[in-house]
């Protein structure tokens, strides 16, 4: 069957697996077009008055996100994002784009993030899926990959509300999904 959709948009009709992916691929790629193409200064810009987010600090929070989940949480390995951060500073470092950093640098920090996870992920779909425990454990029970990869569904869909705000608050940017001709990002397809 030939796909004319977006390859980030979900299947109509597909596994549960395929249908959890497509779910993350799809807020990835809606999260990442509205962050799309902004300077240093539009991802450090408080559009909203009564809030700290800025487009900057969401891409660096959801580039923590990624590897807290998907590399310690599922898989048990540290978490790359996080060896970055000055010491104890991630509750600010992962919310702020400090002076020395770029735009490039931001982006970059989320795209290898994603990276790592959609690798990570095919790796533990072949070794066990969805239904293996996970590494971290709470309460002495350890929640499944399935039950981590549902966690970065919702950080995602809350973080990509916020970023309909800040977005439209910058520039105008409204929309639900990237266009379909958007040049997404490598590997959105492959996951």
């Amino acid at each position: 069957m030939t796909r004319h959709d977006p390859p980030w948009e979900p299947p109509l009709a597909g596994t549960d697996v395929e249908h959890a992916i497509g779910t993350l691929e799809r807020l990835r790629a809606t999260f990442r077009w509205k962050a799309d193409g902004l300077d240093v200064d539009q991802l450090r810009a408080r559009a909203v008055p009564t809030s700290e987010l800025t487009v900057g600090g969401l891409l660096k929070h959801l580039a923590v996100c990624e590897d807290d989940i998907f590399c310690w949480r599922m898989s048990g390995r540290p978490p790359v994002t996080w060896l970055a951060v000055p010491e104890n500073d991630v509750a600010r470092w992962q919310f702020t784009v400090d002076p020395d950093e770029s735009a490039e640098q931001v982006y970059g920090l989320w795209e290898a993030a994603v990276a790592r996870s959609r690798s990570t992920l095919q790796d533990l779909l072949v070794d066990g899926g969805l239904d293996q425990p996970g590494h971290l454990e709470f309460d002495g029970a350890r929640p499944s990959v399935r039950r981590h990869l549902h966690d970065l569904i919702e950080e995602y869909g809350r973080h990509t509300g916020h970023m309909d705000l800040l977005r439209e608050a910058i520039d105008g940017r409204v929309g639900e999904d990237p266009p379909a001709d958007w040049p997404m990002l490598p590997s959105v397809g492959e996951a």
